[in-house]
């Protein structure tokens, strides 16, 4: 039966004038224009670090006018369609209708997750370190299993993974694992993801197959803009250089090209082995620690509890945003929001994140504290 999609059609176009808003579109396409002005500039590009900067500006308001753009054709199809329906049934036209209509209305909640994006490194790329907590081995697993859900979920969204350090464990699993997430808004979607998470199945390494508790520590830091400036003092810092490792214990290659910096004052902590140089290895630690003692300094400043990164507890029970139960029975929620699902498979394997990240973010946006105060919940 084709039904009348006209109503539908105007909610979403409304939507999208509200984006139009909210999202300053006309003030992007001016400054964009402006951007790619100076881009044609002569010596523009000498300054690398500036240049740099501006075109990483120029890609982040690109985006979301693109975006804005391919909502609103969108509509205007959909409103095409919809004068030929009303004239005439069309069963293939329909269905196609319906889809796009579908289309149109994940595209405008994606506009409107944009506009939640107001803190100053929202915009940009995101530090994902994941930490086994309670459990033993089967942490180390645990830590293997959402590193690759969350490289599964960076693809799907198009961004880029770059892997700095992901030693593997005693036996099973990964020691622990820390990369860089490059792509639009990329820390402004992570750092939902900040927290203890939980899983609870049979043990793969348990000969009695009892079931087991397992947790894992996800940190999300920003990647520091280049003109935010850390001063590091080079005497508070130890440098140690170490052959970086395989899987299986053997070594990558025969040179002593891993890197871990220790910041004394802090005992901060960070590793990075898998550059092909010393150099690229130092250059990325120093990257990370930077943004870590950064985190430090802000919560120090604002007398409050970590801000960048969400309240720092322990990968234990109690503490958990999210449940991963896969025996007796199969679920994933999220306790702040509530929001479950039973298709675990698209959660772990295929790093289908969305539904958790949308809801927290929208909540958090609302200023729904009730609803997102997870610490102490267990479900």
């Amino acid at each position: 039966m084709i039904e009348n999609l006209a109503p539908d059609i105007a909610v979403q176009k409304a939507r999208l004038a509200e984006a139009y808003d909210f999202l300053h579109i006309v003030a992007k396409q001016e400054a964009l224009a402006g951007l790619e002005k100076g881009f044609a500039l002569p010596g523009f590009w000498d300054d690398q670090q500036r240049a740099t900067q501006l075109s990483k500006q120029a890609a982040d308001l690109r985006a979301d006018i693109e975006a804005y753009s391919a909502a609103a054709g969108l509509l205007e199809d959909l409103e095409v369609a919809q004068e030929f329906l009303a004239a005439e049934e069309d069963e293939e036209l329909y269905a196609e209708a319906c889809s796009n209509l579908l289309d149109v209305t994940k595209r405008i909640d994606l506009l409107e997750l944009a506009s939640w994006f107001d803190g100053q490194f929202d915009s940009g790329d995101a530090i994902v370190s994941v930490n086994p907590g309670q459990g033993g081995l089967e942490a180390q697993d645990w830590t293997d299993m959402l590193f690759k859900m969350y490289l599964r979920y960076v693809q799907r969204q198009g961004w880029k993974a770059e892997v700095l350090d992901a030693p593997v464990g005693e036996v099973i699993g990964l020691d622990h694992a820390t990369f860089i997430v490059s792509g639009h808004n990329a820390y402004g979607m992570l750092m939902a993801e900040a927290g203890v998470h939980r899983l609870v199945r049979i043990s793969p390494t348990d000969i009695k197959q009892r079931r087991q508790t397992t947790f894992a520590g996800v940190e999300v830091l920003p990647v520091l803009p280049d003109d935010i400036e850390v001063e590091i003092n080079q005497a508070d810092i130890r440098v140690d250089v170490f052959r970086a490792s395989g899987p299986g214990g053997q070594s990558v290659n025969t040179t002593d090209s891993a890197v871990r910096i220790t910041h004394l004052p802090t005992n901060t902590v960070v590793t990075c082995q898998n550059e092909k140089s010393q150099i690229q290895n130092k250059d990325s630690a120093m990257r990370i620690l930077k943004s870590r003692l950064y985190e430090l300094e802000q919560a120090k400043r604002h007398a409050e509890l970590d801000e960048l990164r969400g309240p720092k507890v322990e990968a234990a029970w109690g503490n958990q945003i999210r449940n991963y139960v896969l025996y007796p029975y199969q679920q994933v929620k999220d306790l702040r929001t509530g929001v479950e699902t039973g298709n675990v498979n698209a959660v772990l394997k295929d790093g289908d994140l969305d539904q958790f990240i949308i809801a927290f973010l929208r909540a958090k946006a609302r200023g729904d504290k009730t609803q997102l105060d997870a610490l102490g919940r267990q479900d």
